[in-house]
C-alpha cells in the first residue's frame, strides 16, 4: 500500500514539473514576441524620424537675435531655402543671403532632426549717422563700428534718430558708396573712438549736433565739432576722446565769458585759439583769464 503511495506521487511531481515548464515557455515564447514586435514598431518609428519626415516635411525655422528685423522679413530674405525640405536645406545658402542684407553683421545656422533649423542673427549696431544719395535724393543711413554703412528698418531708423548719443557725420566721402560696403580705412579709427565715448556713463554727444570731417593732406583729416546751444565751431585733431570734450566744454564756456560773439575755437595745438566774426585771433595758453 505504501509502496504504490509513494509511487503515485513521485508520477504526479513528475507530471507537475512538466507542466510548469511548458507554461514558462509559453510565456518566454510570448515575451520574445512582444519584444520582437516592440522592436519593429521602433525601427519604423525611427526610420519615419530621420528619413521620411526630413524628406517630406518642409523645414522649421526658430529665429534668434532679431529686433529691427522682422521674422517675416527675414523669412523672405531666405524664401529660395525657407520651401525646401529638410534634406535639401543649404545652411550655406541661407547664410549667404542673410548676410546681403546691410543691417546684418553675422549669422549662425544649426539644423537639428528632423526637421528643425535654428538661425540666430547678429544684427549691426549703429555708432554713427551720416547723408548719402540714393536715387537723386538725399537719405540718412547709419554706420556701425567697423565702418559699414547700412539703413535700418522703419523702426530702428526712428529710433535712431531719436538716440541724442548717435551723432551726425559729415565730410566722409560716401556719397557714392553702397550700402553694406565701408568708409574709406583712414575713417574707421574715429567710428571707434565714437563707439568708445557712447559707452560711457555720460552721453558727451547730447551737446553736439555735428561732427563734420575735413580731410587733410597725405590721408589725414581734422575734426570740427558744432555744439548743439552755440554758434561757435570747435576746430580739434583727428583724436576723439572723453578728454577732449570735456576739454571742449570748458573751453567753450570760458570763451563765451571772455567774447560772446566768438565763432570759431581752435584747440589742436594744445593752446585755445578763438576767433570773432571780426575774424582777429585772440589766444590764450594754460589757464584761462582775462
Amino acid at each position: 500500500m505504501s509502496d504504490f503511495v509513494i509511487q503515485g506521487f513521485e508520477n504526479f511531481e513528475v507530471h507537475g514539473t512538466r507542466k510548469r515548464k511548458v507554461v514558462s515557455e509559453s510565456k518566454m515564447n510570448a515575451v520574445k514576441i512582444f519584444a520582437a514586435i516592440f522592436g519593429i514598431l521602433l525601427i519604423c518609428e525611427l526610420c519615419v524620424y530621420f528619413f521620411v519626415v526630413p524628406c517630406l516635411d518642409k523645414v522649421d525655422i526658430t529665429w534668434n537675435g532679431l529686433s529691427s528685423y522682422t521674422k517675416e522679413s527675414m523669412t523672405s530674405v531666405i524664401a529660395p531655402c525657407a520651401n525646401k525640405k529638410f534634406m535639401n536645406f543649404s545652411s550655406s545658402e541661407a547664410k549667404s543671403l542673410l548676410l546681403s542684407v546691410p543691417g546684418v553683421e553675422s549669422v549662425q545656422i544649426s539644423k537639428r532632426f528632423p526637421n528643425k533649423v535654428y538661425i540666430n542673427v547678429t544684427e549691426r549696431k549703429p555708432v554713427a549717422m551720416t547723408f548719402v544719395s540714393s536715387n537723386d535724393r538725399t537719405v540718412s543711413v547709419e554706420i556701425d563700428r567697423n565702418g559699414v554703412l547700412f539703413s535700418g528698418t522703419a523702426n530702428s531708423s526712428k529710433i535712431a534718430n531719436s538716440d541724442t548719443s548717435l551723432p551726425l557725420i559729415s565730410g566722409i566721402p560716401v556719397e557714392n558708396i553702397p550700402e553694406g560696403m565701408r568708409i574709406p580705412q583712414k575713417y574707421r579709427a574715429l567710428m571707434e573712438q565714437i563707439d568708445s565715448i557712447r559707452s560711457l556713463s555720460q552721453n558727451y554727444f547730447a551737446a553736439i549736433s555735428e561732427i563734420h570731417v575735413i580731410p587733410k593732406e597725405y590721408g589725414n583729416y581734422e575734426l570740427v565739432l558744432y555744439p548743439i546751444h552755440s554758434r561757435t565751431r570747435i576746430l580739434t585733431g583727428r583724436q576723439l576722446k572723453e578728454e577732449d570734450l570735456q576739454y571742449m566744454m570748458v573751453a567753450l564756456d570760458v570763451v563765451n565769458a571772455l567774447e560772446p560773439d566768438v565763432e570759431e575755437i581752435d584747440l589742436r595745438y594744445g593752446s585755445v585759439t578763438y576767433r570773432t566774426k571780426a575774424t582777429s585771433l585772440h589766444q590764450e595758453t594754460g589757464e584761462f583769464r582775462e
